[in-house]
C-alpha cells in the first residue's frame, strides 16, 4: 500500500500548467516539522523536511485558486519516484507526493463584514466590496456564515 498523510505549510504558490489534452497539473512545495531525537524533543528542537507536491485535475485547480505560499494544509496522497537525465548528462532522481486530497489546516481569518479575507481564497481583488462580490460568485451568489455550517 502506498499512502501518505502529511501536514505542513506550503513553501511556494501552486504553479499550474495544462497538458496538451487540457488536464490541469499543479506543483508546489511543503515544509513539515520533525523532531530530531527523543532528547531533542524534550528540549523542543525540531528540523524541517521539504517535499514536492503534484496535484492533478480539479485538485490542481483548487490548489491554484485557494492556496498560496504559507498556507497550512493537510495532504493525503501517494509517493511516486522519478528519474531523468539532465541536459549536461547527469542522472537525476527524486520523490514527489501525488496529492489525492488536500484540506485547509487552519481557521479562516475574516474581514470586518464577516466575509473570508482574500488571503483565505487566493484571490486579490482591490477592495473589500470586490472581495465580497468574488466570494458570492464562487458560491452561486449565496453567502454562508460559519455558524450555518454543520461541521
Amino acid at each position: 500500500m502506498n499512502k501518505v498523510f502529511i501536514s505542513g505549510n506550503l513553501t511556494r504558490d501552486p504553479e499550474v500548467r495544462y497538458t496538451q489534452t487540457g488536464k490541469a497539473m499543479a506543483r508546489m512545495g511543503i515544509a513539515v516539522q520533525r523532531r530530531i531525537s527523543r532528547a531533542a524533543a524534550d528540549s523542543g528542537q525540531q528540523t524541517v523536511d521539504f517535499f514536492n507536491l503534484t496535484a492533478w485535475d480539479k485538485t490542481a485547480e483548487f490548489c491554484s485558486r485557494y492556496l498560496s505560499k504559507g498556507s497550512r494544509v493537510l495532504v493525503e496522497g501517494r509517493l511516486q519516484t522519478y528519474s531523468y537525465e539532465s541536459q549536461d548528462g547527469t542522472k537525476k532522481s527524486g520523490v514527489d507526493i501525488i496529492v489525492d486530497n488536500i484540506e485547509f489546516a487552519e481557521n479562516k481569518r475574516n474581514n470586518s463584514d464577516g466575509t473570508p479575507s482574500r488571503q483565505d481564497y487566493g484571490d486579490s481583488p482591490s477592495s473589500s466590496k470586490n472581495s465580497k462580490q468574488n466570494f458570492d460568485d464562487d458560491f452561486a451568489g449565496e453567502y454562508i456564515a460559519d455558524e450555518d455550517v454543520p461541521f
